[in-house]
C-alpha cells in the first residue's frame, strides 16, 4: 500500500508537486509567514522546528522521488530569526529544545532515503543553509552569497559546518571561512568543492528541475542506495558534530552571543571583550 503524506500542517514551507506522477516536491521557504521578514526566509521558532522535520515526511512518501529546496525572495535563506536566538540565550528550555531540531536536522536529512537537490541564491546563512549544503546535488548561482554566521554572532560554528565543510572544501579553507564568518559566493564555492554547481541566475531552478527529473528518472533502489553509502563518511563524522553542536549551544548561554545580536540589530561590527 502507498503511502501519501498530508503536508498542510507546514506553515513555513510552501510544498507543491511537479515531474512524472508528480514525484519530486518542491519545498520552498517562505519570506513571508511565520518568523518570516517578507524579504528572504528566516528560521523563528516555528520554521526551524519544519526545517528539522519535513525530511522524515519526505522519506516516508513513498510516492515522492526526490525533493528540491529552495528559497522565496530576495535570497535562499536569511538565518535565524533573532527573536528566537533571543529566547535560546535567556530560556533553558527553548535552547534545549532547539538544540534536538538542530541535531535532527542535520540527521533527517542524512538519513532521508530520497535524494535532495538545493537552489541557492542571494544570501544563504542559517538553517536554510544546513539543508542547502547538506542537499545530495547542491546548485547555487554565481552570485549567491554563502555565509556561516555563527563565530560573528559569538557562538561555535556547529550546526552543520564541523561535519560536512571539511569534507567538501579542505580543513584549511573551512577554518577559513568558518572562524571568519568569510562570504562565498556560488563560482568560488564551486571552484573549492562546497558545492556541487554554480550556474546563471536564470538557470538555477531549470537547471534543479532537470537534476531532480533525471533522479527521479532513474533506478531508485542504486540511487537511494548510493546515497545512503555515501553518506557513511558524514555518519563518521557525527562524534565531531556533536560536540560542535553543544559547544555552539553552550554559547547560546554566554556573554558574547549578546553583543553578537545587539551588532545585528545595530548594524555594526561586534565588539568582543574575551
Amino acid at each position: 500500500m502507498s503511502r501519501t503524506i498530508d503536508y498542510s500542517r507546514y506553515q513555513t514551507l510552501a510544498i507543491t508537486r511537479r515531474g512524472v506522477n508528480n514525484s519530486i516536491l518542491d519545498i520552498q521557504m517562505k519570506a513571508g509567514g511565520p518568523g518570516g521578514n517578507g524579504k528572504l526566509p528566516t528560521a523563528g521558532h516555528e520554521g526551524h522546528w519544519e526545517l528539522a522535520e519535513i525530511w522524515r515526511d519526505v522519506g516516508a512518501d513513498d510516492t515522492v522521488r526526490c525533493a528540491v529546496l529552495r528559497g522565496e525572495g530576495l535570497g535562499f535563506s536569511g538565518g535565524g530569526d533573532l527573536k528566537l536566538v533571543q529566547d535560546m540565550a535567556q530560556d533553558f528550555e527553548v535552547r534545549s529544545r532547539v538544540w534536538k531540531e538542530a541535531r535532527d536536522l542535520v540527521y533527517n536529512v542524512i538519513n532521508c532515503d530520497k535524494p535532495i537537490v538545493s537552489a541557492m541564491h542571494g544570501p544563504a546563512v542559517g538553517a536554510g543553509l544546513v539543508a542547502g549544503l547538506l542537499a545530495d546535488i547542491s546548485i547555487a548561482t554565481k552570485t549567491a552569497k554563502i555565509v556561516d554566521g555563527h563565530t560573528k554572532l559569538g557562538v561555535a560554528a556547529g550546526d552543520h559546518a564541523a561535519i560536512v565543510w571539511p569534507l567538501l572544501c579542505g580543513m584549511a579553507k573551512a577554518k577559513y571561512y568558518l572562524m571568519l564568518c568569510e562570504a562565498v559566493s556560488g563560482e568560488e564555492a564551486e571552484r573549492i568543492g562546497l558545492v556541487s554547481l554554480a550556474v546563471d541566475d536564470d538557470q538555477l531552478l531549470p537547471k534543479a528541475y532537470e537534476v531532480a527529473d533525471r533522479l527521479a528518472a532513474g533506478s531508485q533502489s542504486a540511487i537511494r542506495w548510493t546515497k545512503y553509502s555515501l553518506n557513511n563518511w558524514l555518519r563518521q563524522a557525527g562524534p565531531s558534530f556533536d560536540t560542535s553542536l553543544a559547544l555552539e549551544f553552550m554559547g547560546f548561554a554566554g556573554p558574547d552571543v549578546r553583543e553578537g545580536v545587539a551588532a545585528l540589530r545595530e548594524r555594526r561590527a561586534p565588539k568582543f571583550d574575551k
